[in-house]
């Protein structure tokens, strides 16, 4: 395994986070969903939150915050194997979430968040991860957190390697 893990250098490596934001029908609350690759897909979640997101954009800070723990925990467990990764994209469909993550000075209306999600932009400021926008369409995490049609199902399932294409 060792070996196989020296020679991944050079593999993509890459995080997408999603939310839907006051999603469940009965109670309002978000689902997250968390797609991780390494090369192909290595983990993934998706989670009902235990409380209310105030906002969209919150909803989303809040899983790419999540998507951040995972990607420095990859990269942390892959030291072990001498494979060191730079800076590991996570890819997020909302802009407002996204530069929240990059300068949250701007905001003034986000004490609403908590302090502990601004891990996220923490570690967009280390250069330990960056942040980068995917349209809503090819965000794989998507898949995780919503009941989907079938043809955006369909194509979401190929991008987790789950489906081979069809001609």
């Amino acid at each position: 395994m060792i070996g196989s893990l020296r020679g991944m250098i050079g593999i993509e490596t890459v995080v997408y986070a999603d939310s839907d934001h006051a999603g469940d029908y009965v109670d309002r609350k978000s689902t997250s969903g968390i797609c991780t690759f390494v090369g192909s897909l290595t983990s993934w979640f998706s989670k009902t939150k235990t409380a209310l997101a105030i906002s969209t954009t919150k909803a989303e800070y809040v899983s790419a915050r999540k998507a951040c723990q995972q990607a420095l925990w990859m990269k942390q467990a892959l030291i072990d194997y001498d494979v060191r990764l730079d800076d590991v994209p996570i890819m997020c469909d909302n802009k407002g979430a996204i530069d929240l993550s990059k300068n949250p000075v701007q905001y003034s209306r986000t004490k609403h968040i908590e302090l502990r999600h601004h891990f996220l932009c923490d570690n967009v400021q280390k250069g330990y991860i960056s942040i980068e926008k995917v349209p809503s369409v090819d965000n794989i995490a998507d898949i995780l957190t919503k009941p989907l049609k079938r043809e955006p199902f369909n194509y979401l399932r190929l991008g987790l390697g789950m489906m081979e294409h069809i001609a």
